[in-house]
């Protein structure tokens, strides 16, 4: 891993305030306000001001976000269609709280003109090199961001790889120090981890242990899970096997010849807003290579939502879905 460094945000307060309100914020300078903390961002150690004004892009952002508690300091959140609607989420009252800033992709715009002096979002997923918004770029605005740990597995120059749900726990934990509720976050992801524990240890042994796919699109070739994605602990957790386990990667596409070459027994379908779930089993029991999949002889499927795939706190309810899935499975 490359050496991290400490982006410093230590200017003095009137020109802090002075760039962040040519940003479109407002900075009112307080005597007596929190001290700031260093804390990682990926690779790289960064000192973070307490945030009040933060930007969530996606359901897994926000989620963590109001897990803890802090909605009082979101202003708000961009939500592309493809994401399932807020109003399905365990903490819909929290979205209603707070403003729906576009419908869109992240972009750098959007930030400066609400005000942010955070974002939180994922590498590649939210922050762009192509779309011109990076923590790097946010870094000379002067707008703090974070990064979701289970992204930074390719971040350039300060890549840190933790297994996926372990990188929950710590995007909690991290952001517990930013906002100074470490105590609240200590105590959420502690439960997080009871119930995962408890998951493993009602998991069936089954030897071997059911083969998995995960479907989530595409047509000449799949794009599915490797090892480096929620999904494929859920898999995992549950007592199954991901076939695309030994893929060092996130999500990535391969070819139908090693899917009918597994010969999954389940096939896990990622639902979200672009194509229903039921349009691609359909699409999956139509295709001629697949007709000798056991998955699709015995109608396996198991869909699970789009924000129980990415890094949030939704991961462990798919993961308890799937794992009553498997427990129910039978040869």
């Amino acid at each position: 891993m490359t050496p991290s460094r400490t982006v410093r945000r230590a200017a003095p307060v009137v020109a802090l305030s002075l760039l962040l309100a040519g940003c479109g914020a407002e900075v009112v300078p307080q005597s007596g306000a929190p001290a700031p903390v260093t804390v990682a961002r990926c690779g790289e150690e960064v000192s973070y001001q307490r945030p009040q004004r933060a930007v969530a892009y996606e359901a897994g952002s926000a989620d963590k976000l109001f897990s803890l508690g802090l909605t009082d300091a979101v202003r708000g959140y961009v939500m592309p269609p493809a994401n399932p609607p807020v109003e399905e989420s365990p903490w819909a009252a929290e979205y209603a709280k707070v403003e729906l800033l576009s419908r869109d992709l992240l972009n750098r715009e959007l930030v400066v003109d609400a005000g942010a002096d955070f974002v939180v979002a994922g590498w590649r997923s939210g922050f762009s090199d192509q779309r011109g918004i990076t923590p790097e770029i946010l870094d000379g605005l002067g707008i703090q961001s974070f990064m979701h740990t289970e992204t930074c597995y390719n971040y350039p120059n300060f890549p840190e790889q933790v297994p996926p749900f372990e990188a929950l726990y710590t995007d909690l934990e991290r952001l517990g120090r930013i906002f100074g509720v470490e105590e609240r976050a200590n105590v959420y992801v502690a439960e997080l981890r009871a119930r995962v524990a408890a998951i493993r240890q009602q998991a069936p042994r089954l030897d071997p242990p059911p083969s998995v796919f995960l479907y989530d699109s595409g047509t000449d070739r799949p794009f599915t899970a490797a090892n480096q994605v929620p999904p494929n602990q859920i898999i995992e957790f549950a007592g199954a096997r991901n076939i695309f386990a030994d893929l060092a990667a996130r999500w990535t596409d391969v070819g139908w010849e090693a899917v009918v070459q597994a010969q999954p027994e389940i096939i896990i379908i990622l639902d979200y807003q672009d194509q229903p779930a039921e349009e691609k089993i359909a699409f999956l029991k139509a295709h001629p290579a697949l007709q000798s999949l056991p998955a699709i002889r015995h109608n396996r499927f198991h869909i699970l939502d789009y924000n129980e795939a990415i890094s949030g706190p939704r991961i462990v309810d798919g993961a308890e879905r799937f794992a009553e899935y498997v427990r129910g499975f039978r040869p």
